[in-house]
Formats: C-alpha cells, structure tokens, sequence
C-alpha cells in the first residue's frame, strides 16, 4: 500500500476553521486525517477506490459515497468511527473534537450545544463518542521510572461530618491515579480504596522495574516487595509533602484539573459515566506536549475503529 500523506501542523490549523463551518470541507478534512492522500477502502483496504458523483451536475455525491472497484462496496469516511450511523453533520464533529481537545479542563454538551445549535441530545450523543474515542487502547505498555500513585473521590454529595477523609459516608466516585514522571497518566475508577483494589491497580498499570511513590495511607504497603525500584511514601498526616525527589504532587496536581473540571464544567457527573470524562482528561494530559491542532488530529484517528454503541458492553 503506498505511503499516506498528512496535512502539515500549519495547514491542519488553517483548516480547522473552515472544517468546522462547512460540511464539504469538514468531510474533506476527515478524509485527509484518515487517509492521506492515499484513499482506501474501508471493508477490503484496496486502494482502487473512487468518489461517486452525482449524474448531472458532476458535483460530488451528496452523501459523500465513495466506491470501491474490487469489492464494489460503497462507504463514507464515518464508517469504522464513533460517528458511524450518526446523522450529525461532520462539521459538527469537527467543532466538537476541537472544543474537546483544546479546553484543558473539558467542554460540556451544553456549550457545544448552544454553538451548534443542535439539541443537548445531539450534543451529549456526540461528546460521549468524542471521549470514548479518547479512551486508551488496551495494548499500551505500561508506566515505568517513578511512578506517584494516589487516589481521590470525585462528585457525588459533600461527606457527612466526622467521615473518614477516606471517603466513608459520601456517593462521591472513587478514582485511583498513576503518573510517570515526565511522562503518562492512567487514572481509572475503582469500586473502593481497599488496599486490594489499589494493589490490583497498581500492578495492571506499572511495570514491575519501576519505583512507587505514594502516600502514607497504610492500604499501600507491601507493594514494594513486587517492584524492582522498591516502595516510597511522604508522611501527609505529619504535614511531610516531599522529602528529595518522594512526593506525589504530579498525581495530585492532576487530580485538582479532574475536580475543577467537574465543579467548573459539567457540575455533575454521574458514577456510571465518570470514567468517559477521565479518559477524555487523561488523553489532554497525555498529549500535553502537542499543540491544539495536532492533538485534535490525534484524537480523529484514534476514533477510527472504535463504535460505542447502547446495547454493547463498555469497557470501563
């Protein structure tokens, strides 16, 4: 297959206005995310492949068809995305994906709703497939180096008076955080802070030549003994927050993006869908190096060969 070839980082911002103001060129746009200059067939991967036009204009095909000559099957640039089967406008997708990858502490449907002038239905529909394209893959290799571990609630009521700071009397989501220094994120909800469940994290998520780092909840102990770079903590409880290079500021600092968007943003947010804003929060992280244009692009090609629909089990 020939080599595909990409819109440069100055030609990708130039048109990501207009992509997301105009349907042809919203398509167009995709298209060259996808496929370069190299378009190919979405159900056999032949590159024999031509636009289908309309008969008596000449103008492209309303539908933006495109036909394959070996396998004679037709396709637009939806099909094998999140936005298969919507009948969203693209230039609304493209807003969207913008807005999602350039508002550090998120966007929320209500906004894209009011700019869009599509229904909040709309809006959620398509903001949900946004961060669900944003979700990490399950092949990624894991942490390594020093890795900060840490854990948080999110949402939910204020805690009772008296609770343990641990959570215990709040509906407040538990969320647990691994953090490379200089380097990934991977924060994921988790059905309690038992040390169990925070071991079983730790070891699904960091590789075993790295250093921990945490605090001093108790819970942590005894995970040192499995990692080549052994187990250290600063005392919070006696107000120790870094001694040398131990503290766990990197998770904690990210974690207070989490919040603010939650409080800020979307001011509530549900147990079952908080992990969706996590991912859509941990792929701005991860991608912090790049600029708005270039993460946006990487996040319309990691929505291709993802579909979420209602019926289907999700990964959380």
């Amino acid at each position: 297959m020939a080599k595909r070839h990409h819109l440069s980082k100055s030609e990708v911002i130039g048109a990501i206005p207009l992509a997301c103001s105009d349907e042809t060129a919203a398509v167009e746009f995709l298209e060259k995310q996808r496929w370069g200059n190299t378009p190919a067939c979405v159900k056999c991967g032949s590159v024999d492949v031509y636009k289908m036009k309309d008969a008596k204009t000449g103008e492209r095909n309303r539908r933006y068809l495109w036909r394959c000559h070996d396998c004679k099957e037709q396709y637009t640039v939806r099909v094998g995305t999140v936005y298969e089967e919507s009948r969203i406008e693209l230039r609304h997708w493209c807003y969207a994906f913008w807005r999602a990858c350039t508002s550090k502490k998120g966007v929320s449907a209500l906004e894209i709703k009011r700019h869009c002038q599509i229904s909040y239905k709309s809006a959620l529909f398509l903001m949900n497939r946004i961060r669900f394209a944003m979700a990490p893959n399950a092949d990624e290799p894991k942490l390594t180096g020093i890795v900060e571990c840490d854990e948080t609630y999110v949402g939910g009521k204020p805690r009772y008076k008296g609770a343990s700071k641990r959570g215990r009397g709040t509906s407040k989501t538990p969320v647990f955080a691994a953090v490379q220094r200089n380097g990934k994120i991977r924060r994921r909800v988790v059905t309690d802070v038992t040390g169990e469940t925070l071991k079983d994290a730790i070891r699904e998520e960091i590789d075993t030549q790295a250093r921990i780092i945490t605090d001093d909840y108790p819970d942590y102990k005894g995970i040192g003994s499995e990692y080549a770079g052994g187990h250290d903590s600063v005392c919070h409880s006696t107000k120790e927050y870094v001694r040398g290079d131990v503290h766990t500021n990197t998770a904690e600092s990210s974690f207070a993006l989490v919040k603010r968007g939650i409080v800020g943003i979307y001011h509530n947010v549900s147990r079952e869908y908080v992990h969706r804003y996590i991912w859509q929060l941990d792929f701005t992280w991860n991608n912090r190096e790049m600029n708005d244009g270039e993460r946006m692009v990487a996040a319309i090609r990691s929505a291709e060969g993802k579909r979420l629909r209602y019926q289907s089990p999700e990964v959380v």
